[in-house]
């Protein structure tokens, strides 16, 4: 019998992660009763009763699994460890809000049975705001004419991974992942289903300003080289085109000593310019060396503080360590 492990990143879904697990229980019971599964929680450092609720699911039901980080390590890198949890013959990536919707998993899996090992969820629709959803579309768009390879647009990691992608991303020993470009560039022939994407069971995103904005950076410093070598070519454009004035200028300030009266509106206009540019490419640069900086630190990825419902046969091959039924530990993930 084939198994499925559906895992499930948590971050503050006290409101929904109970819901969930019936949504799972019940999609297995009635509609994919020839698999086996399991459902691996990997919560990653909630403030609210989240914790709480997945020991009592866990109590009650051993096919429900928990991984408890020792502390917030992000949206990126908690998908990475949950993913590299599953010891089933696929994953599937859920999350626990539920705006991505886990009664889809039965087109998923037939998708992955006949024969594609990634099978993406791409949203058709979204009931989150006009003005996200524009920014977001704006972004995706700027993403795919800069990038170096084809992009996956209104994808966030819900879907289903075969055993083989997940060794793959096993020996991926980046600390800071993007799920997002790892498939645009080791599975390229991937399956979609489409779907509608939800409003938050929890009533507001974990993800505020800051945090979309520092996901965008990390997808636009993974995607792309050509941001900095537009920044080159247009350095060395308004160089020549400068010195090209200032000869002009010279030029004519020669013949004609009393065309050019001192102007402060323009000198100030194209000092402004400059200095904008400058600073814009300037930051572009520091999100760079801050990506380049989180990606050759050696750090690990995920320091897993606890492991619940797990036994000795299903020792993580990532690292090594032994899982153990509620002890507490300090494992790493590199």
């Amino acid at each position: 019998m084939k198994k499925i492990s559906v895992v499930v990143p948590c971050y503050n879904e006290e409101n929904s992660i109970a819901k969930l697990y019936h949504v799972v229980t019940g999609i297995f019971a009635e509609r994919l009763s020839q698999y086996d599964y399991d459902l691996i929680l990997v919560d990653d450092y909630s403030s609210d009763q989240t914790r709480t609720i997945i020991r009592e699911l866990c109590s009650k039901d051993r096919r429900v699994k928990a991984v408890f980080n020792a502390a917030n390590f992000g949206f990126s890198r908690n998908v990475f460890n949950g993913l590299q949890e599953a010891d089933g013959d696929a994953a599937f990536l859920v999350f626990g809000d539920l705006q991505d919707p886990p009664e889809l998993l039965p087109e998923f899996v037939a998708q992955w049975e006949a024969g594609h090992t990634v099978v993406i969820g791409q949203k058709s629709a979204s009931d989150e705001s006009h003005v996200m959803n524009g920014l977001r579309r704006v972004y995706y768009k700027m993403i795919d004419i800069l990038s170096d390879k084809p992009q996956i647009e209104e994808f966030n990691g819900f879907g289903l991974y075969d055993r083989k992608f997940i060794e793959v991303l096993r020996q991926i020993g980046d600390a800071e992942p993007y799920l997002k470009n790892v498939i645009s560039e080791y599975a390229p022939g991937h399956a979609t289903v489409e779907y509608h994407h939800r409003k938050s069971e929890r009533g507001k995103s974990n993800f505020n300003f800051y945090r979309n904005y520092d996901f965008a950076m990390q997808g636009l410093t993974s995607s792309t080289k050509k941001l900095m070598r537009m920044a080159t070519f247009i350095g060395a454009g308004l160089g020549i085109i400068s010195a090209i004035y200032a000869i002009s200028v010279l030029i004519r300030k020669l013949i004609y000593q009393d065309a050019f009266p001192a102007g402060m509106a323009s000198i100030m206009v194209g000092v402004f310019l400059l200095g904008s540019i400058q600073l814009f490419f300037i930051g572009i640069l520091g999100e760079y060396v801050l990506s380049i900086n989180s990606k050759t630190t050696k750090k690990p990825r995920v320091v897993v503080g606890e492991r619940i419902n797990f036994t000795d046969a299903e020792n993580p091959e990532n690292n090594g360590d032994i899982k153990t039924d509620g002890e507490k530990r300090g494992d790493v993930y590199e």
